[in-house]
Protein backbone atom coordinates (compact mmCIF):
# COMPACT_ATOMS: atom_id res chain seq x y z
CA UNK A 1 0.00 0.00 0.00
CA UNK A 2 1.33 3.84 -1.12
CA UNK A 3 2.71 5.74 1.45
CA UNK A 4 3.50 9.76 1.47
CA UNK A 5 7.11 10.69 1.68
CA UNK A 6 8.60 14.34 1.25
CA UNK A 7 8.99 13.52 -2.63
CA UNK A 8 5.82 12.31 -3.41
CA UNK A 9 3.88 15.28 -1.14
CA UNK A 10 6.01 17.59 -3.35
CA UNK A 11 5.14 16.30 -6.79
CA UNK A 12 1.49 15.90 -5.78
CA UNK A 13 1.79 19.70 -4.78
CA UNK A 14 2.95 20.18 -8.62
CA UNK A 15 0.58 18.40 -9.78
CA UNK A 16 -2.08 20.32 -8.10
CA UNK A 17 -0.11 23.54 -9.52
CA UNK A 18 -0.32 21.79 -13.22
CA UNK A 19 -3.86 21.33 -13.19
CA UNK A 20 -4.72 24.70 -11.89
CA UNK A 21 -2.44 26.37 -14.55
CA UNK A 22 -4.02 24.80 -17.28
CA UNK A 23 -7.32 25.56 -15.89
CA UNK A 24 -6.82 29.24 -14.56
CA UNK A 25 -8.82 31.22 -17.21
CA UNK A 26 -12.07 29.02 -17.61
CA UNK A 27 -12.01 29.40 -13.48
CA UNK A 28 -11.46 32.98 -14.08
CA UNK A 29 -14.50 32.95 -16.22
CA UNK A 30 -16.39 31.70 -13.67
CA UNK A 31 -16.52 35.00 -11.87
CA UNK A 32 -20.56 36.53 -10.67
CA UNK A 33 -20.44 39.55 -11.86
CA UNK A 34 -20.38 40.85 -15.45
CA UNK A 35 -17.31 43.00 -15.40
CA UNK A 36 -13.41 42.10 -16.59
CA UNK A 37 -12.44 41.39 -12.72
CA UNK A 38 -12.72 37.53 -12.37
CA UNK A 39 -9.35 36.67 -10.71
CA UNK A 40 -10.09 33.68 -8.79
CA UNK A 41 -7.71 31.31 -11.15
CA UNK A 42 -5.29 33.92 -11.13
CA UNK A 43 -4.51 34.12 -7.81
CA UNK A 44 -5.32 30.19 -6.53
CA UNK A 45 -2.48 28.94 -9.38
CA UNK A 46 0.55 31.67 -8.01
CA UNK A 47 -0.35 30.60 -4.74
CA UNK A 48 -0.23 26.75 -5.10
CA UNK A 49 2.70 27.81 -7.88
CA UNK A 50 4.99 28.95 -5.30
CA UNK A 51 5.06 26.27 -3.00
CA UNK A 52 6.04 24.19 -5.82
CA UNK A 53 9.82 25.29 -5.37
CA UNK A 54 10.00 23.74 -1.93
CA UNK A 55 11.96 21.40 -0.35
CA UNK A 56 12.13 19.34 2.24
CA UNK A 57 14.49 16.57 3.77
CA UNK A 58 11.38 14.39 4.99
CA UNK A 59 7.69 14.74 4.61
CA UNK A 60 7.14 17.14 7.50
CA UNK A 61 10.07 19.75 6.51
CA UNK A 62 8.48 19.00 2.93
CA UNK A 63 4.69 20.00 3.98
CA UNK A 64 6.41 22.76 6.48
CA UNK A 65 8.36 24.44 3.35
CA UNK A 66 5.24 24.11 0.99
CA UNK A 67 3.58 25.93 3.49
CA UNK A 68 6.07 28.63 4.44
CA UNK A 69 6.39 29.97 0.37
CA UNK A 70 3.11 29.28 -0.18
CA UNK A 71 2.58 31.77 3.10
CA UNK A 72 4.30 34.35 1.21
CA UNK A 73 2.79 34.10 -1.85
CA UNK A 74 -0.83 33.98 -0.85
CA UNK A 75 -2.67 36.21 -3.02
CA UNK A 76 -6.22 37.10 -2.35
CA UNK A 77 -9.01 35.85 -0.65
CA UNK A 78 -9.34 32.53 -2.29
CA UNK A 79 -5.24 32.33 -2.65
CA UNK A 80 -5.18 32.77 1.51
CA UNK A 81 -7.33 30.26 2.28
CA UNK A 82 -5.46 27.27 -0.48
CA UNK A 83 -2.48 28.75 1.52
CA UNK A 84 -4.44 28.04 4.83
CA UNK A 85 -5.47 24.68 3.73
CA UNK A 86 -1.55 24.07 2.83
CA UNK A 87 -0.75 24.84 6.43
CA UNK A 88 -3.22 22.73 7.74
CA UNK A 89 -1.75 20.15 6.29
CA UNK A 90 1.50 20.79 7.32
CA UNK A 91 0.26 20.55 10.91
CA UNK A 92 -1.17 17.58 10.41
CA UNK A 93 2.34 15.88 9.17
CA UNK A 94 4.42 18.06 11.48
CA UNK A 95 6.76 15.18 12.82
CA UNK A 96 6.58 12.40 10.49
CA UNK A 97 8.19 11.32 7.22
CA UNK A 98 5.90 9.46 5.98
CA UNK A 99 2.21 9.24 5.87
CA UNK A 100 -0.54 6.53 5.55
CA UNK A 101 -3.83 7.24 4.49
CA UNK A 102 -5.57 7.67 8.33
CA UNK A 103 -2.16 9.85 8.91
CA UNK A 104 -2.99 12.02 5.75
CA UNK A 105 -6.69 11.38 6.59
CA UNK A 106 -6.11 13.56 9.68
CA UNK A 107 -4.24 15.71 8.45
CA UNK A 108 -6.76 16.85 5.72
CA UNK A 109 -9.13 17.26 8.24
CA UNK A 110 -6.92 19.73 10.51
CA UNK A 111 -6.85 21.61 6.79
CA UNK A 112 -10.56 22.23 6.82
CA UNK A 113 -9.76 23.30 10.77
CA UNK A 114 -7.43 25.58 9.26
CA UNK A 115 -9.05 26.91 6.52
CA UNK A 116 -12.60 27.68 8.24
CA UNK A 117 -10.32 29.49 11.13
CA UNK A 118 -8.79 31.85 8.59
CA UNK A 119 -12.30 33.30 7.66
CA UNK A 120 -13.51 35.84 10.01
CA UNK A 121 -17.67 34.58 8.85
CA UNK A 122 -17.25 31.72 6.85
CA UNK A 123 -19.72 31.69 4.38
CA UNK A 124 -21.16 28.03 2.96
CA UNK A 125 -21.49 27.42 -0.48
CA UNK A 126 -17.90 28.15 -1.11
CA UNK A 127 -14.11 26.54 -1.24
CA UNK A 128 -14.55 25.53 2.74
CA UNK A 129 -17.63 24.21 2.09
CA UNK A 130 -16.01 21.72 -0.72
CA UNK A 131 -13.23 21.31 1.15
CA UNK A 132 -15.27 19.98 4.01
CA UNK A 133 -17.36 17.57 1.95
CA UNK A 134 -15.04 16.00 -0.29
CA UNK A 135 -12.95 14.93 2.88
CA UNK A 136 -15.62 14.07 4.93
CA UNK A 137 -16.19 12.18 1.44
CA UNK A 138 -12.63 10.70 1.38
CA UNK A 139 -13.26 9.67 5.30
CA UNK A 140 -12.27 5.89 6.13
CA UNK A 141 -10.54 4.95 2.86
CA UNK A 142 -8.68 1.81 2.94
CA UNK A 143 -6.02 3.75 1.05
CA UNK A 144 -4.29 6.72 -0.29
CA UNK A 145 -5.50 6.08 -4.27
CA UNK A 146 -8.84 5.70 -2.57
CA UNK A 147 -8.89 8.74 -0.18
CA UNK A 148 -7.71 10.79 -3.06
CA UNK A 149 -10.47 9.10 -5.50
CA UNK A 150 -13.00 9.90 -3.41
CA UNK A 151 -12.01 13.24 -2.13
CA UNK A 152 -12.50 14.07 -5.66
CA UNK A 153 -15.50 12.45 -6.20
CA UNK A 154 -17.08 14.34 -2.82
CA UNK A 155 -15.62 17.85 -3.78
CA UNK A 156 -16.94 17.40 -7.56
CA UNK A 157 -20.58 17.07 -6.10
CA UNK A 158 -20.07 19.46 -3.48
CA UNK A 159 -19.11 22.22 -5.78
CA UNK A 160 -22.07 21.89 -8.28
CA UNK A 161 -24.00 22.03 -5.21
CA UNK A 162 -23.11 25.53 -4.41
CA UNK A 163 -25.54 27.22 -6.27
CA UNK A 164 -28.10 25.75 -3.96
CA UNK A 165 -26.48 27.64 -1.32
CA UNK A 166 -25.24 30.73 -2.41
CA UNK A 167 -28.34 33.05 -4.37
CA UNK A 168 -26.05 35.22 -6.20
CA UNK A 169 -24.43 31.80 -7.78
CA UNK A 170 -27.68 30.52 -8.57
CA UNK A 171 -28.57 34.13 -10.05
CA UNK A 172 -25.35 34.07 -12.45
CA UNK A 173 -25.89 30.25 -13.33
CA UNK A 174 -22.21 29.43 -12.29
CA UNK A 175 -20.96 26.86 -9.35
CA UNK A 176 -18.10 28.89 -7.29
CA UNK A 177 -14.90 29.65 -8.44
CA UNK A 178 -12.50 29.26 -5.30
CA UNK A 179 -14.18 25.46 -5.21
CA UNK A 180 -13.67 24.61 -8.47
CA UNK A 181 -10.01 26.06 -8.35
CA UNK A 182 -9.24 23.69 -5.29
CA UNK A 183 -11.18 20.91 -7.05
CA UNK A 184 -8.29 21.04 -10.43
CA UNK A 185 -6.09 21.33 -7.17
CA UNK A 186 -7.28 17.64 -5.91
CA UNK A 187 -7.44 16.45 -9.34
CA UNK A 188 -3.61 17.27 -10.25
CA UNK A 189 -2.96 15.61 -7.01
CA UNK A 190 -4.39 12.58 -8.08
CA UNK A 191 -3.16 12.45 -11.45
CA UNK A 192 0.12 12.97 -9.74
CA UNK A 193 -0.31 10.33 -7.16
CA UNK A 194 -1.34 7.47 -10.18
CA UNK A 195 2.36 8.49 -11.78
CA UNK A 196 -0.33 9.89 -14.26
CA UNK A 197 1.27 13.19 -14.44
CA UNK A 198 4.78 14.64 -15.80
CA UNK A 199 6.35 16.64 -12.93
CA UNK A 200 7.77 19.59 -15.08
CA UNK A 201 11.75 19.89 -15.03
CA UNK A 202 13.28 22.42 -13.24
CA UNK A 203 10.85 22.29 -10.86
CA UNK A 204 13.13 20.96 -8.35
CA UNK A 205 12.97 18.54 -6.50
CA UNK A 206 14.07 15.94 -9.25
CA UNK A 207 16.59 18.77 -10.71
CA UNK A 208 18.27 20.06 -7.32
CA UNK A 209 17.77 23.72 -8.23
CA UNK A 210 17.42 25.35 -4.76
CA UNK A 211 19.75 25.84 -2.15
CA UNK A 212 19.01 23.25 0.49
CA UNK A 213 16.71 21.24 1.97
CA UNK A 214 13.99 23.12 3.64
CA UNK A 215 14.35 26.35 1.68
CA UNK A 216 11.12 27.39 -0.23
CA UNK A 217 11.58 30.33 -2.95
CA UNK A 218 8.17 31.98 -3.83
CA UNK A 219 7.58 31.34 -7.75
CA UNK A 220 8.15 34.39 -9.91
CA UNK A 221 10.27 35.81 -7.52
CA UNK A 222 13.72 34.52 -8.47
CA UNK A 223 14.55 37.23 -10.94
CA UNK A 224 17.82 37.13 -12.37
CA UNK A 225 20.42 38.92 -10.30
CA UNK A 226 20.27 42.72 -11.20
CA UNK A 227 23.30 44.48 -12.34
CA UNK A 228 25.11 46.98 -9.50
CA UNK A 229 26.65 50.04 -10.02
CA UNK A 230 29.70 49.60 -8.02
CA UNK A 231 30.90 53.39 -8.44
CA UNK A 232 27.78 54.21 -6.42
CA UNK A 233 29.99 53.35 -3.37
CA UNK A 234 33.52 54.35 -3.80
CA UNK A 235 36.90 54.44 -1.76
CA UNK A 236 35.44 57.41 0.54
CA UNK A 237 31.64 56.55 0.95
CA UNK A 238 30.42 55.47 4.38
CA UNK A 239 28.03 53.02 5.17
CA UNK A 240 24.97 54.92 5.72
CA UNK A 241 22.02 52.28 5.71
CA UNK A 242 24.30 49.18 6.56
CA UNK A 243 23.33 45.48 5.01
CA UNK A 244 19.77 44.20 3.90
CA UNK A 245 20.83 40.46 5.77
CA UNK A 246 17.90 37.26 4.90
CA UNK A 247 19.36 34.09 5.93
CA UNK A 248 17.43 30.83 6.53
CA UNK A 249 18.81 28.55 9.63
CA UNK A 250 18.40 25.33 10.37
CA UNK A 251 18.38 24.56 14.21
CA UNK A 252 20.53 21.68 14.82
CA UNK A 253 20.07 19.39 17.79
CA UNK A 254 23.74 19.43 18.14
CA UNK A 255 24.02 22.44 19.32
CA UNK A 256 20.13 23.01 21.08
CA UNK A 257 17.26 21.01 22.62
CA UNK A 258 14.97 21.33 19.67
CA UNK A 259 11.78 20.58 21.60
CA UNK A 260 12.37 22.47 24.40
CA UNK A 261 14.46 25.68 22.22
CA UNK A 262 13.20 28.75 22.84
CA UNK A 263 13.23 30.95 19.74
CA UNK A 264 12.83 34.26 21.16
CA UNK A 265 16.43 33.75 22.24
CA UNK A 266 17.46 34.35 18.33
CA UNK A 267 14.48 37.30 18.21
CA UNK A 268 15.74 39.53 20.89
CA UNK A 269 19.41 39.17 19.76
CA UNK A 270 18.37 40.29 16.66
CA UNK A 271 16.72 43.13 17.70
CA UNK A 272 19.40 44.40 19.17
CA UNK A 273 21.57 43.92 16.09
CA UNK A 274 19.79 46.07 13.78
CA UNK A 275 15.85 46.61 12.87
CA UNK A 276 12.89 46.04 10.27
CA UNK A 277 13.41 42.98 11.84
CA UNK A 278 10.96 39.78 9.92
CA UNK A 279 11.24 36.65 11.68
CA UNK A 280 9.39 33.27 12.07
CA UNK A 281 10.26 29.53 12.78
CA UNK A 282 8.63 26.79 11.30
CA UNK A 283 9.96 23.37 12.89
CA UNK A 284 13.47 23.50 12.64
CA UNK A 285 13.76 26.18 9.85
CA UNK A 286 14.39 29.92 11.20
CA UNK A 287 13.46 32.71 8.57
CA UNK A 288 15.10 36.09 9.35
CA UNK A 289 15.21 39.87 7.39
CA UNK A 290 17.13 42.00 9.18
CA UNK A 291 18.95 45.63 8.22
CA UNK A 292 22.62 45.64 10.44
CA UNK A 293 24.89 47.50 10.46
CA UNK A 294 27.64 44.16 11.28
CA UNK A 295 25.85 40.87 9.33
CA UNK A 296 29.19 39.28 10.76
CA UNK A 297 28.61 39.52 14.35
CA UNK A 298 24.70 38.36 13.59
CA UNK A 299 26.17 35.17 11.10
CA UNK A 300 28.34 34.26 13.79
CA UNK A 301 26.33 34.49 16.83
CA UNK A 302 23.58 32.57 15.35
CA UNK A 303 25.88 29.44 14.07
CA UNK A 304 25.57 28.94 17.62
CA UNK A 305 22.28 27.81 17.48
CA UNK A 306 22.40 26.53 13.65
CA UNK A 307 23.86 26.00 10.48
CA UNK A 308 22.98 28.16 7.50
CA UNK A 309 20.61 26.60 4.56
CA UNK A 310 20.84 30.02 2.95
CA UNK A 311 22.57 33.26 3.00
CA UNK A 312 21.82 36.51 1.27
CA UNK A 313 23.64 40.01 1.93
CA UNK A 314 23.03 43.39 0.17
CA UNK A 315 24.55 46.88 0.29
CA UNK A 316 21.48 49.24 1.05
CA UNK A 317 23.53 52.39 0.04
CA UNK A 318 23.71 50.62 -3.35
CA UNK A 319 20.33 49.47 -3.37
CA UNK A 320 19.63 52.96 -2.17
CA UNK A 321 21.65 54.75 -4.79
CA UNK A 322 19.87 52.34 -7.52
CA UNK A 323 16.28 53.08 -6.91
CA UNK A 324 16.77 57.05 -5.57
CA UNK A 325 14.57 56.24 -2.71
CA UNK A 326 16.07 58.70 -0.13
CA UNK A 327 13.62 56.99 2.54
CA UNK A 328 13.50 53.72 1.85
CA UNK A 329 16.60 52.19 4.29
CA UNK A 330 16.36 55.33 6.38
CA UNK A 331 17.05 54.59 9.69
CA UNK A 332 15.34 56.88 11.32
CA UNK A 333 11.95 55.38 12.51
CA UNK A 334 8.24 56.82 12.20
CA UNK A 335 6.01 56.57 15.00
CA UNK A 336 3.22 56.40 12.35
CA UNK A 337 3.46 54.86 8.91
CA UNK A 338 0.91 54.56 6.14
CA UNK A 339 0.61 51.97 3.38
CA UNK A 340 -2.13 52.15 1.11
CA UNK A 341 -3.04 49.61 -1.96
CA UNK A 342 -3.78 51.09 -5.20
CA UNK A 343 -3.39 51.14 -8.81
CA UNK A 344 -3.42 54.26 -11.69
CA UNK A 345 -0.67 57.08 -11.60
CA UNK A 346 -3.69 59.64 -10.76
CA UNK A 347 -4.51 57.43 -7.72
CA UNK A 348 -1.37 56.46 -6.24
CA UNK A 349 0.06 59.87 -6.83
CA UNK A 350 -3.53 61.34 -4.60
CA UNK A 351 -2.51 59.07 -1.90
CA UNK A 352 1.06 59.70 -1.71
CA UNK A 353 -0.08 63.62 -1.75
CA UNK A 354 -2.54 62.24 0.96
CA UNK A 355 0.43 61.50 3.57
CA UNK A 356 1.21 57.41 2.27
CA UNK A 357 4.63 56.16 2.69
CA UNK A 358 4.31 52.77 0.76
CA UNK A 359 2.25 52.06 -2.35
CA UNK A 360 1.76 48.56 -3.06
CA UNK A 361 0.40 48.75 -6.64
CA UNK A 362 -2.46 46.18 -6.43
CA UNK A 363 -6.64 46.37 -6.92
CA UNK A 364 -9.27 44.41 -8.99
CA UNK A 365 -7.55 41.29 -11.19
CA UNK A 366 -4.41 42.55 -9.65
CA UNK A 367 -3.84 40.65 -6.33
CA UNK A 368 -0.46 41.61 -4.12
CA UNK A 369 1.02 38.72 -2.42
CA UNK A 370 1.73 39.00 1.02
CA UNK A 371 5.61 38.93 0.79
CA UNK A 372 5.12 42.61 -1.08
CA UNK A 373 2.89 43.73 2.20
CA UNK A 374 5.83 42.61 4.21
CA UNK A 375 8.25 44.30 2.20
CA UNK A 376 6.10 46.98 2.05
CA UNK A 377 6.10 47.08 6.20
CA UNK A 378 9.93 47.04 6.18
CA UNK A 379 10.34 50.09 3.63
CA UNK A 380 7.92 52.41 5.86
CA UNK A 381 9.72 51.33 9.13
CA UNK A 382 7.04 52.65 11.97
CA UNK A 383 5.93 52.02 15.14
CA UNK A 384 3.00 51.91 13.85
CA UNK A 385 1.35 50.79 10.27
CA UNK A 386 -1.79 51.67 9.29
CA UNK A 387 -2.87 49.66 5.87
CA UNK A 388 -5.40 50.72 3.51
CA UNK A 389 -6.31 47.36 1.19
CA UNK A 390 -9.05 48.95 -0.54
CA UNK A 391 -10.45 46.36 -1.94
CA UNK A 392 -12.49 43.16 -0.51
CA UNK A 393 -10.50 40.89 -2.13
CA UNK A 394 -6.97 41.94 -0.15
CA UNK A 395 -8.32 42.04 3.02
CA UNK A 396 -7.40 38.87 3.73
CA UNK A 397 -4.11 39.01 2.34
CA UNK A 398 -2.87 41.94 4.07
CA UNK A 399 -4.49 40.75 7.94
CA UNK A 400 -2.33 37.66 7.03
CA UNK A 401 0.64 39.94 6.57
CA UNK A 402 -0.16 41.62 9.37
CA UNK A 403 -0.15 38.55 11.73
CA UNK A 404 3.39 37.27 10.01
CA UNK A 405 4.87 41.00 10.87
CA UNK A 406 7.33 41.19 13.84
CA UNK A 407 8.87 44.31 13.52
CA UNK A 408 5.76 47.15 13.73
CA UNK A 409 2.31 47.05 15.65
CA UNK A 410 0.39 46.44 11.96
CA UNK A 411 -3.07 47.81 11.93
CA UNK A 412 -6.06 46.80 9.21
CA UNK A 413 -8.36 49.10 8.16
CA UNK A 414 -11.00 47.55 6.43
CA UNK A 415 -11.31 49.46 3.19
CA UNK A 416 -13.71 47.77 0.65
CA UNK A 417 -12.93 50.12 -2.20
CA UNK A 418 -10.31 52.81 -3.58
CA UNK A 419 -13.49 55.92 -2.34
CA UNK A 420 -13.41 54.40 1.46
CA UNK A 421 -9.58 54.35 1.59
CA UNK A 422 -9.20 58.06 -0.01
CA UNK A 423 -12.22 59.57 2.48
CA UNK A 424 -10.73 57.31 5.45
CA UNK A 425 -7.19 59.10 4.92
CA UNK A 426 -8.12 62.13 4.44
CA UNK A 427 -9.72 62.00 8.25
CA UNK A 428 -6.56 60.55 9.05
CA UNK A 429 -5.86 62.45 13.46
CA UNK A 430 -2.16 61.27 13.98
CA UNK A 431 -2.72 62.77 17.38
CA UNK A 432 -5.23 59.81 18.50
CA UNK A 433 -3.90 56.62 20.43
CA UNK A 434 -3.31 54.05 17.92
CA UNK A 435 -7.01 52.26 19.02
CA UNK A 436 -8.95 55.30 18.50
CA UNK A 437 -7.28 56.04 15.37
CA UNK A 438 -8.42 52.74 13.61
CA UNK A 439 -11.73 53.42 15.05
CA UNK A 440 -12.32 56.70 13.87
CA UNK A 441 -10.56 55.61 10.34
CA UNK A 442 -12.90 53.08 10.11
CA UNK A 443 -16.67 54.97 11.25
CA UNK A 444 -15.03 57.33 8.05
CA UNK A 445 -14.74 54.48 5.52
CA UNK A 446 -18.18 52.85 6.32
CA UNK A 447 -19.90 56.70 5.68
CA UNK A 448 -18.83 56.67 2.08
CA UNK A 449 -20.64 55.15 -0.73
CA UNK A 450 -18.53 54.24 -4.10
CA UNK A 451 -19.99 53.96 -7.47
CA UNK A 452 -18.12 52.30 -10.27
CA UNK A 453 -18.99 52.43 -14.12
CA UNK A 454 -17.35 49.79 -16.03
CA UNK A 455 -18.24 47.78 -19.43
CA UNK A 456 -20.05 44.43 -19.16
CA UNK A 457 -18.10 41.78 -20.59
CA UNK A 458 -21.29 38.83 -19.77
CA UNK A 459 -25.02 39.11 -20.01
CA UNK A 460 -26.32 38.86 -16.61
CA UNK A 461 -29.38 40.27 -14.52
CA UNK A 462 -28.95 43.59 -15.40
CA UNK A 463 -26.39 43.72 -17.63
CA UNK A 464 -25.80 43.14 -21.70
CA UNK A 465 -22.24 42.29 -23.07
CA UNK A 466 -20.68 45.31 -24.39
CA UNK A 467 -23.01 47.72 -22.43
CA UNK A 468 -21.86 50.24 -19.72
CA UNK A 469 -23.04 49.81 -16.24
CA UNK A 470 -22.68 51.76 -13.48
CA UNK A 471 -22.83 49.84 -9.97
CA UNK A 472 -22.52 49.94 -6.32
CA UNK A 473 -20.94 46.78 -4.53
CA UNK A 474 -22.63 43.91 -6.02
CA UNK A 475 -25.71 45.82 -7.40
CA UNK A 476 -26.24 47.31 -10.46
CA UNK A 477 -27.75 50.57 -10.79
CA UNK A 478 -27.75 51.81 -14.45
CA UNK A 479 -27.04 50.34 -17.82
CA UNK A 480 -26.40 52.24 -20.94
CA UNK A 481 -24.36 52.33 -24.28
CA UNK A 482 -22.23 55.81 -23.43
CA UNK A 483 -20.27 55.41 -20.07
CA UNK A 484 -21.37 59.57 -19.28
CA UNK A 485 -24.76 58.96 -18.93
CA UNK A 486 -24.63 55.90 -17.01
CA UNK A 487 -22.40 58.20 -14.91
CA UNK A 488 -25.12 60.34 -14.65
CA UNK A 489 -27.48 57.88 -13.66
CA UNK A 490 -25.43 56.45 -11.27
CA UNK A 491 -24.71 59.47 -9.55
CA UNK A 492 -28.80 60.25 -9.29
CA UNK A 493 -28.84 56.50 -7.87
CA UNK A 494 -26.73 57.30 -5.10
CA UNK A 495 -28.09 59.98 -3.60
CA UNK A 496 -25.92 62.70 -4.92
CA UNK A 497 -28.18 65.32 -4.14
CA UNK A 498 -28.06 64.20 -0.26
CA UNK A 499 -23.99 64.21 -0.24
CA UNK A 500 -22.05 67.25 0.52
CA UNK A 501 -18.92 66.30 -1.37
CA UNK A 502 -18.52 64.15 -4.83
CA UNK A 503 -14.98 63.00 -5.93
CA UNK A 504 -14.73 61.72 -9.38
CA UNK A 505 -11.81 60.13 -10.51
CA UNK A 506 -11.49 59.08 -14.14
CA UNK A 507 -10.05 55.77 -15.57
CA UNK A 508 -6.92 55.58 -18.37
CA UNK A 509 -9.59 55.03 -20.99
CA UNK A 510 -11.54 58.34 -20.79
CA UNK A 511 -10.14 61.28 -22.49
CA UNK A 512 -9.97 64.18 -20.12
CA UNK A 513 -12.10 66.58 -21.86
CA UNK A 514 -14.89 63.91 -21.52
CA UNK A 515 -14.54 63.82 -17.92
CA UNK A 516 -14.53 67.81 -17.46
CA UNK A 517 -17.55 67.84 -19.23
CA UNK A 518 -19.07 64.92 -17.22
CA UNK A 519 -17.86 66.38 -14.16
CA UNK A 520 -19.30 70.40 -15.24
CA UNK A 521 -22.71 67.85 -15.84
CA UNK A 522 -22.82 67.03 -12.38
CA UNK A 523 -22.18 70.26 -10.64
CA UNK A 524 -25.13 71.62 -12.73
CA UNK A 525 -27.57 68.75 -11.81
CA UNK A 526 -26.29 68.92 -7.99
CA UNK A 527 -25.43 72.65 -7.49
CA UNK A 528 -25.45 71.18 -3.42
CA UNK A 529 -22.76 69.23 -4.00
CA UNK A 530 -19.13 69.98 -4.25
CA UNK A 531 -17.92 68.11 -7.04
CA UNK A 532 -14.06 67.44 -7.38
CA UNK A 533 -12.53 66.22 -10.57
CA UNK A 534 -9.72 63.70 -10.02
CA UNK A 535 -7.66 62.11 -13.02
CA UNK A 536 -6.97 58.57 -11.49
CA UNK A 537 -5.56 56.93 -14.09
CA UNK A 538 -7.22 53.33 -13.45
CA UNK A 539 -8.02 50.58 -15.25
CA UNK A 540 -11.28 48.44 -15.66
CA UNK A 541 -13.50 50.92 -14.16
CA UNK A 542 -13.76 54.21 -16.26
CA UNK A 543 -15.32 55.94 -13.75
CA UNK A 544 -15.31 55.67 -10.07
CA UNK A 545 -17.94 57.91 -8.12
CA UNK A 546 -17.19 58.59 -4.46
CA UNK A 547 -19.87 60.23 -2.29
CA UNK A 548 -19.49 61.53 1.33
Amino acid sequence: MKNLDAELYLNLVRGGAASLERNRQPINDLNVFPIPDGDTGDNMYMTIEAGCHARGGNLSEAAGAVSQAMLLGARGNSGVILSRIFAGLSKGLKGLSRADVNAFSAAMEAAVKEAYSAVSQPVEGTILTVLREGVQAAAGAPGLEEYFDRWIEGMDASLQRTPELLEVLRKAGVVDSGGAGLLCVGEGMRDALHGRFPVKAGNDVASGNNAASGNAAPAGNAAAAIPVDINAFTEDSVLEFGYCTEFLLRLQRAKVDLEHFDEGIIRAFLESQGDSLVFFRDGSIVKVHVHTQDPGAILTRCREWGEFLSIKIENMTLQHHENHMEERFARSRKELGIVVVASGKGLTDTFREMGAHAIIEGGQTMNPPVERFLEAFREVNANTILVFPNNDNILLTARQAAELYQGSDVRIIPTRTLGEGYFSLAGLDAELPAGELVTSLTQAAEAVTTGLVSRAVRDSAGAHKGAYIGFVGKNILAEGTERDAVAKDLAERMDTAKAGLLVLFYGEAVPAREAQMLSGALEQRFPHTEVILREGGQAIYDYILVTC
